[in-house]
């Protein structure tokens, strides 16, 4: 791989109810001064599902790429033609689902390394809904999904160093704030609407896009909206 710098990377909210996720992926996928760039997908969050992959390989088409192809990482694997598939993109999209699901997979298959080694060196990351948190710092795995208190501290990708949660609206961002406990005082976490996103620069400057992060902060006892 040549070498070269990080680039900015997209976290998009994306859920059922939003309706521009054409358009932010047709700002980020413009940062490749390329017609028609090719995007690797990849799925594990989801499960490697087919029906997801076909239902959102249209919507990443008509925002301008060239080709779409899915990584076969869950079934199938194959580490050399995975590596050539993400070697070969322009940009790699992460999407939705599980988040603890998405990063047992990559770890399982070891990819966790390769993907920061083609971060470093200038791949395009964006990521949609369960995928923009896995670009993230952390996020939350439960022993038993039925009990909160079994919450523990998931080790996400960490490309944006930030905590973020997404299209979390109707709950009141319940899991982002129990997120935050986690955590010491003053740390902050953002919380990206459906029809938003946020796009991360490699020093760490926020942009946001569309519809406007809430941003919370850990403050005594409390988590607070700032």
């Amino acid at each position: 791989m040549t070498k070269s710098k990080p680039a900015d990377i997209f976290l998009i909210a994306g859920g059922p109810n939003s309706k521009n996720t054409k358009a932010i992926l047709a700002h980020a996928l413009a940062l490749i001064k390329k017609k028609a760039p090719n995007v690797a997908y990849i799925g594990t969050a989801s499960d490697d599902d087919k029906e997801f992959f076909l239902m959102l390989k249209p919507i990443i088409m008509a925002a301008g790429a060239g080709s779409v192809r899915l990584v076969p990482i869950v079934r199938r694997f194959d580490p050399d033609k995975a590596k050539d598939i993400l070697l070969s993109s322009d940009v790699v999209f992460i999407s939705g689902g599980d988040v603890d699901l998405g990063m047992k997979y990559l770890r399982k298959r070891k990819l966790v390394p390769f993907f920061r080694e083609l971060y470093d060196r200038g791949k395009l990351f964006c990521g949609i809904s369960a995928g923009a948190i896995m670009l993230c710092r952390n996020w939350m795995h439960w022993r038993d999904p039925d009990d909160d208190d079994t919450a523990e501290l998931l080790d996400c990708l960490g490309f944006a160093p930030l905590l973020c949660d997404v299209h979390a609206e109707e709950d009141n961002w319940v899991e982002m704030k129990r997120l935050l406990g986690f955590f010491p005082q003053g740390t902050a976490g953002y919380g990206i609407p459906a029809e938003g996103a946020l796009r991360v620069a490699p020093d760490g400057k926020i942009t946001s896009i569309g519809s406007a992060p809430l941003q919370f902060i850990k403050q005594g006892a409390d988590i607070i909206i700032i």
